[in-house]
């Protein structure tokens, strides 16, 4: 997992355990004042919601304790984990930028490439230059590789 990949998964962590965790134990606590727990459903709704907080909470320390930390900038050379990827569809000449990242930070809306991804796949090992065919569920596709940073 990249630096800042693990810096958001830690920042939600402590989000989860000092503000959210706190708050639905506030909400349990005040349903429960309310009676007959059979029929509460605001009591139903925070243990849910209490339920969800700690499974992502084990979920996040677990991810984290077994994490593998890169700096992408002490990397250089063909496409690995970690780089930035400009690419070229050489169908339609549209420019993507990609980072090639751990499964647990990706987010395609953001640019971060789940490194397990066809893509990714396609392009580790790859020089500015080469050209990728990828097969996607929307079909086959054929990119270039304008540039490669490791920032």
């Amino acid at each position: 997992m990249t630096r800042a990949g693990h810096a958001a998964l830690d920042e939600e962590l402590k989000k989860l355990k000092s503000t959210e965790r706190p708050a639905v134990i506030r909400a349990i606590a005040e349903a429960r004042e309310h009676g007959d727990l059979s029929e509460n459903a605001e009591y139903h709704a925070a243990r849910e919601k209490q339920s969800f907080i700690e499974g992502r909470i084990k979920e996040l320390e677990s991810l984290l304790s077994r994490a593998d930390v890169i700096d992408p900038a002490k990397l250089s050379g063909p496409i690995k984990f970690g780089a930035t990827v400009t690419l070229v569809d050489e169908d339609t000449d549209e420019e993507k930028t990609y980072q090639i990242v751990g499964e647990a930070e990706a987010d395609i809306e953001k640019g971060l490439l789940n490194v397990r991804s066809p893509l990714a796949r396609a392009l580790i090992g790859k020089d500015e230059g080469d050209s990728v065919e990828v097969r996607t569920p929307g079909g086959e596709r054929s990119y270039e590789v304008l540039t490669i940073r490791y920032i």
